[in-house]
């Protein structure tokens, strides 16, 4: 029994992967009369907390929408500002990390992130990669039509050299080609700030994952909100396509 978890939640029937889109940072610096840097670290600061939250309740693996391919159109310095926020906060937060038994996993199309930030990536996963307190995967440059088109090329190259002929291509292969290959699917897809879209992320993964979708701006969800969003997914029968299973007369 896990003497961390709130009463009132199952521990038998707790998510194994939570994936997060962390929204609304800008919108609570503006509510903060702030500027939009302050919010993105304040940001931090709360995905540190559900990290930490994670391990402390026994939830195995967190991944967090942090950088998409598309955010590379907001104001440069915002950009500028968030990519060395990335590179301190692994320089600062890494030891702490890999003392808690966290292991670093980065998806996304690292190789357009700056040469210093993926220096610091790579050391921080070599570094954590034999910890499995928790997995913390963080999305960084990360599309999901992109990474599907990724994952049928290198397949189209496979059938190309004649590894494989075409009806051996299955949800499997497509998978095991994806960034998040070796990671399984979220169980549990969080969004805050009031939005209820999935902006590009992790579609081929969420296929059956439950979602769950609050007003709360990411700088102030706290445990208290994601025990809230936990309770939810406890409350729901997942069925994976299948019926509810009726009792005979």
């Amino acid at each position: 029994m896990n003497s961390n978890l709130p009463a009132d939640l199952n521990s038998q029937n707790l998510p194994t992967h939570v994936a997060v889109i962390m929204d609304g940072n800008g919108r609570w610096a503006t509510q903060q009369k702030l500027p939009r840097i302050a919010g993105h670290r304040q940001g931090a600061k709360t995905l540190k907390e559900l990290l930490r939250c994670c391990k402390d309740w026994g939830i195995k693996i967190l991944t967090a929408y942090a950088f998409s391919t598309e955010n590379w159109r907001r104001p440069t310095e915002e950009v500028d500002f968030l990519m060395l926020l990335f590179e301190k906060m692994l320089r600062r937060e890494l030891g702490e990390m890999h003392r808690e038994g966290v292991r670093i996993n980065f998806v996304g199309d690292l190789s357009e992130l700056p040469k210093s930030l993926q220096n610091e990536m790579q050391r921080s996963m070599l570094e954590t990669s034999n910890n499995n307190d928790v997995q913390f995967n963080v999305a960084v440059n990360y599309g999901s039509r992109k990474e599907i088109i990724s994952a049928c090329r290198q397949v189209a190259e496979l059938v190309e050299k004649g590894e494989i002929k075409p009806e051996d291509i299955d949800e499997d292969l497509i998978t095991n080609n994806l960034y998040t290959t070796n990671i399984p699917a979220p169980d549990l897809l969080i969004r805050t700030s009031g939005e209820k879209r999935l902006s590009n992320f992790l579609l081929w993964q969420i296929a059956y994952s439950e979602m769950y979708f609050t007003d709360i701006l990411w700088p102030d969800f706290d445990r208290e909100a994601f025990k809230e969003a936990i309770l939810s997914y406890q409350n729901r029968e997942r069925r994976f396509g299948k019926v509810k299973a009726v009792l005979s007369a």
